[in-house]
């Protein structure tokens, strides 16, 4: 049981779950965000992005197509470089990928045909705790072991990925995530592809996640689900419109800016490349 958990309490910003050792409790678990702008050559992808969350919370990002919330994640991540601006995770400069932080991708970007079973896959959330040298333990085996049964995915374990229906193939994702024993989940799109009951199950893990003392960020392109699933909201459009919680900034002015008329990426790099 962590040190976090083992108190009958509620979580402090002081406190954070960590299921392995050397997880320090005094540090605030904080993501921020500070002035980022990230361009593909002529293309602007993102500009002038600002906020700060923390673990216990989870937030939607929001956005049309193009209006780079994939590309947020990923610098979030550190797998893109940012072309200005900081992340900040519990004030120290985000300069590479970080154990701590894990990236689910799109369903649509995965190959479910690749021949892995479902432990195979959240063993390998263990990989970037091994490094080079360190063997796989019984410690990784019992990290593995509870996320598979915080997922609910034992009696799933051998089976090959691929065999999955579309809610156990995130549940599959976020097991891994939580053998990695990150703190903070980005995930794009999650709820993209599921049927009802696989989405309300996944809004139900989701509080449960923050509940716990996780950080998780999605890109969300249901509208109509933001109030009932996260507590903030990000809306950009390559700019960001608002940043705040649900009830705050997920208004229809709100939403109206970041959905009208927003340009392609193409055709506002040809503009950037003409002045």
């Amino acid at each position: 049981m962590s040190a976090a958990t083992s108190h009958n309490h509620t979580h402090t910003k002081e406190e954070h779950v960590c299921w392995g050792g050397g997880c320090a409790h005094t540090a605030h678990h904080r993501l921020e965000v500070v002035d980022l702008s990230v361009q593909y050559q002529e293309v602007r992808a993102l500009e002038h992005i600002n906020f700060a969350t923390e673990c216990g919370r989870s937030m939607a990002l929001i956005g049309p197509n193009g209006a780079g919330k994939s590309t947020l994640l990923k610098s979030l991540a550190g797998l893109i470089p940012s072309g200005r601006g900081k992340i900040l995770w519990r004030g120290r400069a985000l300069t590479r990928s970080s154990h701590e932080i894990a990236y689910l991708p799109q369903r649509g970007d995965v190959d479910w045909n690749f021949p892995i079973t479902v432990r195979g896959l959240v063993e390998m959330g263990r990989y970037p705790n091994l490094g080079w040298w360190r063997q796989y333990s019984k410690h990784d085996s019992e990290i593995v072991e509870r996320a598979l049964v915080s997922m609910d995915l034992c009696d799933l374990q051998d089976r090959q990925i691929s065999a999955l229906s579309g809610g156990q193939q995130q549940r599959a994702f976020i097991a891994r995530a939580l053998a990695q024993e990150a703190h903070v989940l980005l995930l794009d799109e999650p709820f993209t592809g599921l049927d009802k009951p696989a989405q309300e199950n996944l809004s139900r893990l989701f509080k449960e996640l923050t509940a716990e003392g996780r950080l998780l960020i999605a890109s969300h392109h249901d509208l109509q689900t933001v109030t009932n699933i996260f507590d903030d909201v990000l809306l950009i459009r390559r700019h960001q419109v608002v940043f705040g919680p649900v009830a705050e900034a997920f208004t229809p002015e709100h939403v109206a800016a970041a959905y009208d008329n927003l340009e392609p990426a193409e055709s506002q790099g040809q503009k950037n490349s003409n002045h």
